[in-house]
């Protein structure tokens, strides 16, 4: 059952991404051009977006850092129109609590979380007002349960997850589609850092094939690779007593 609108023709619709100047957003704002989008990209690498643009015509660049609230509003406030905004900005460094860093703590809940609090907070009034869109909110398998090199990473992830949980239930009846895409591992500059063999490892453009996928079919949360990704939700469903063990055999952490 479709818990979604379905997005199929996105010819003239406008759609922002922010955090596209690599990795998953950069992959989705090329698929999403080519099905005649009107695509709106957002990122602090400025030269990144413009070489985007330069490759996909009629494209259109807007830099900001998600951090910053005034930034993000500005650029809201620039566009004509927005029938859907993704967020997926991201911030990304292994951290265990043996080497426990404040500083990396808060820059993960500000690029990760804040940033999106900071979108919603700029794009929600139009949406509302409006009647009609689309907020989807990249999170990660990561935000399922606690993983080992995660300590920044995966509760940022999972308050996001819990996010979009809420704003389902909260818009669904304005008129507003929310989606939640939770990746397994995506060849991309944050994970380029993993010393560890990763699993399932897709491309970014495989991984924006299976999300304008799971938009089409009018899906709420989109997960991908499923043979990762079913095998990490089994695991998040196991008592305590046999999750944490099944997680050291598997990271030998």
């Amino acid at each position: 059952m479709a818990l979604n609108p379905p997005l199929t023709d996105w010819r003239g619709k406008t759609v922002w991404l922010i955090g596209a100047s690599s990795g998953i957003g950069r992959a989705t704002a090329g698929l999403l051009h080519g099905q005649g989008a009107q695509v709106v990209v957002s990122a602090r690498q400025a030269a990144a977006l413009d070489a985007f643009v330069a490759e996909h015509p009629g494209a259109q660049a807007l830099p900001l850092d998600a951090a910053d609230p005034a930034a993000v509003r500005a650029a809201a406030d620039s566009l004509d129109r927005i029938d859907a905004v993704v967020y997926c900005a991201g911030y990304y460094r292994p951290q265990r609590a043996t080497a426990y860093s404040l500083a990396e703590m808060q820059q993960h809940l500000q690029v990760n979380y804040v940033g999106a609090l900071h979108m919603l907070d700029a794009v929600l009034p139009t949406l509302l007002r409006q009647g009609h869109g689309h907020i989807s909110l990249v999170a990660s398998v990561a935000g399922y349960s606690g993983l080992p090199q995660s300590l920044a990473y995966g509760p940022t992830k999972a308050a996001l997850i819990n996010l979009a949980e809420t704003l389902y239930l909260d818009l669904h009846d304005s008129g507003i589609g929310v989606s939640l895409v939770c990746p397994g591992f995506v060849q991309t500059p944050l994970t380029a850092q993993n010393e560890f063999q990763m699993p399932a490892l897709i491309t970014p453009d495989q991984a924006a094939h299976e999300i304008l996928r799971g938009w089409a079919k009018g899906q709420f949360e989109i997960h991908f690779p499923k043979r990762f990704t079913r095998w990490m939700k089994t695991l998040a469903l196991l008592p305590y007593r046999a999750y944490f063990p099944a997680i050291r055999r598997m990271t030998g952490l």
